[in-house]
């Protein structure tokens, strides 16, 4: 889409059994004891915070999970404060940080300027008078981040995974997803008009009056869903074999002769002879599309694409239409600060400057010792875990397990911090200082075409509350923005570390083996590993649980899209099960020593369902559905527990109880 509004992805040697044995007693409060366990887990540990806290104005939910990286901004606004208030040398990292936050953060310039920053973009736009000149809009935008009906990028070739090759993937729409200009139930109907009232703001605030903006935000939603007819739905684009196809640019120039992809690729500078077109139809279409829409259509079109791109970039009116567009989707109920703001925005472009910053101030290397005891010991309790799987042939168990051994382990942050020496960063040119970052970051993905893989690098940046699998490099990563509480605390007890970043750390593990990452070997090619019977056995368990989770329902009768979601929720039931076992090797794991009440076993668990603890509003808990591959909170911790047996016995779960499954129906893949 247009404007994202919502993120995947070395033999060593296994180390002893963690030896941290209730270090600290961090007492767990907030525990519902009215209710049974059995029936809901996650209102049981979580319930009395849940009707207890509120939702911060400027948020649309509250807790952990992707809500920490509110607390988290307040951090990085902290460090920026002081450092853009600092005296630093031209060209280091501090300069080049507080003085692109100290530029964002002088809205009386930017509010003056108006939109006066994009005014020469918008005189390009209307100087087309062709489909070549629109062609040639359209690429020299994708050096600058302002990608519009052409999605380009590079990254590792899926079947020569250490190789980067030229992609391209369907985009060019404004609503979240293809399926929002299709649907006609009452709460998406108010946000596709809440859009066309927002393009339609946009262009009263360059200079049309209302009926001519209205009809121009018309024909941009006409457009934007003649584009989205062609868009592979989110379950389509979990096929990973469907979305790999290698194309030779000689065999695209002839397959679409209205972009033409010769001049695109060169005015680019990507040198090569082939690209992996992740969803062709929707190029064909494209391609149609060049010719049979006018080219003054397309021009409200680029308008009002870039409109959306920098409307928040701009001044107020902007960043207010913007907002009132946002809070329908979200139910936000007002703006973020401006600081927020700008962390966010510093986050985006100068990240990992700034994660450098951050773990200077927060992440002590003693955490990143202990995080690599705890990921060992998940690895060695994945490969017993392997070994006495009944539905899996010894061949294929051995092909496992030489996966399982080879996967890279990155935490915290990167060996090496990214350069950025190219990007000009001046104290009064927010916009400019935007463009430079953009550009700069364009160059870098550029530079990787064509050239082996770098596997030092990471695709999130080290202050987010976050962790990937990237099935392509064979890696894990947990940056250090997760690895605190309630995910880690390195001075907690073995029980809630591996019922919490231990949970992560098996969910993450489980990535490699769910129905997308399991199609990729141990060097990361999509290459088949597999005997067919046991593929077909895998296949059938992934069924269930996609058959179980489609049973699962919020906000009333909404139901969970269980073939959407279904990589997420398998590695949530496998990740909870390796954590258990890789737990049940340390000292307290083995013991029955009770702390404030609790065994050790039920303090794991209580853990799982805290590190879940979030609250959000109806507005995002929707668009969540719609558009999130995971489940929500209380699913991940309700539906993987009543497939995990040890939990029932934890917790004297019977029939009866609202969460009890049979034995027997307890879903166990890995």
């Amino acid at each position: 889409m247009k404007k994202s509004l919502m993120l995947f992805i070395a033999v060593l040697a296994f180390t002893a059994c963690s030896k941290h044995q209730s270090k600290k007693n961090i007492a767990i409060t907030g525990i519902d004891s009215t209710l049974r366990p059995g029936d809901d887990f996650f209102k049981y540990v979580n319930g009395k915070w849940y009707d207890s806290v509120s939702i911060p104005a400027s948020q649309s939910g509250v807790g952990a999970y992707m809500f920490m990286n509110y607390p988290q901004r307040m951090r990085l606004q902290g460090i920026l404060d002081s450092i853009s208030q600092s005296k630093n040398s031209v060209g280091s990292i501090a300069q080049k940080v507080g003085d692109f936050y100290a530029s964002g953060m002088d809205t009386v310039t930017i509010d003056k300027r108006g939109y006066t920053p994009i005014k020469p973009l918008l005189a390009k736009i209307e100087a087309i008078s062709d489909l070549p000149s629109l062609m040639n809009f359209v690429v020299n935008e994708e050096k600058v981040d302002n990608s519009s009906i052409i999605g380009f990028g590079v990254g590792p070739d899926d079947k020569n995974s250490s190789m980067n090759i030229a992609q391209i993937y369907q985009t060019g729409i404004g609503l979240p997803d293809r399926d929002y200009y299709f649907k006609s139930d009452s709460s998406t109907v108010a946000i596709q008009k809440s859009y066309k009232k927002y393009l339609a703001t946009l262009f009263q605030q360059t200079g049309s009056n209302i009926q001519e903006a209205q009809k121009n935000a018309n024909l941009v939603y006409d457009i934007d869903k003649q584009l989205a007819v062609a868009h592979k739905t989110k379950v389509e684009l979990r096929d990973v074999q469907a979305n790999y196809n290698k194309l030779a640019v000689t065999d695209l120039v002839k397959r679409h002769p209205n972009i033409n992809w010769t001049i695109f690729l060169n005015t680019l500078g990507a040198q090569t002879d082939s690209i992996n077109v992740g969803q062709p139809a929707y190029y064909d279409v494209l391609n149609k599309l060049l010719k049979t829409i006018p080219i003054n259509n397309w021009k409200i079109y680029l308008k009002a694409n870039s409109l959306e791109r920098y409307a928040d970039d701009l001044s107020k009116p902007f960043a207010d239409a913007s907002f009132e567009y946002t809070k329908v989707l979200s139910g936000q109920a007002v703006q973020k600060t401006r600081g927020e703001k700008m962390a966010n925005v510093v986050d985006n472009y100068l990240g990992e400057a700034l994660g450098e910053l951050y773990v200077k101030k927060y992440f002590p290397e003693d955490a990143k010792k202990r995080m690599l005891v705890l990921v060992n010991n998940l690895q060695k309790a994945y490969a017993k875990r392997i070994d006495k799987l009944e539905w899996m042939s010894p061949d294929t168990k051995q092909k496992a397990k030489e996966k399982l051994a080879a996967m890279t382990k990155k935490i915290g942050y990167p060996d090496k911090w990214r350069d950025y020496s190219s990007v000009k960063i001046a104290r009064n040119t927010y916009f400019e200082n935007m463009v430079s970052a953009a550009t700069a970051a364009y160059q870098f993905q550029l530079a990787k075409l064509g050239k082996p893989v770098d596997k030092s690098e990471w695709y999130t940046t080290v202050p987010t509350v976050t962790a990937y699998n990237n099935p392509t490099a064979n890696e894990i990563v947990f940056p250090a923005g997760i690895l605190q509480a309630p995910y880690f605390d390195n001075n907690a007890d073995d029980a809630l570390n591996y019922g919490g970043i231990g949970m992560v750390i098996g969910h993450e593990i489980t990535h490699t083996f769910d129905d997308q990452g399991a199609q990729y070997d141990k060097d990361g090619n999509l290459k088949n590993w597999w005997t067919k019977e046991d593929y077909a056995k895998f296949k059938s368990r992934i069924q269930q649980v996609i058959n179980l989770y489609s049973t699962y329902t919020v906000l009333g009768d909404l139901h969970i899209n269980g073939a959407m979601t279904v990589g997420e929720n398998t590695a949530d039931i496998a990740g909870i099960a390796v954590a258990y076992d890789a737990f049940k090797m340390t000292e307290q794991g083995k013991g029955n020593v009770k702390i404030d009440g609790f065994t050790p076993d039920q303090r794991f668990f209580i853990s799982i369902a805290k590190i879940w603890r979030v609250k959000m509003k109806d507005e995002f808990l929707r668009l969540w559905i719609n558009n999130n591959p995971h489940s929500p909170p209380n699913w991940r911790v309700n539906g993987p527990l009543m497939n995990t047996t040890p939990f029932y016995e934890a917790f004297n779960v019977k029939a009866g109880d609202k969460m009890f499954v049979p034995k027997e129906d307890r879903i166990t893949i890995w």
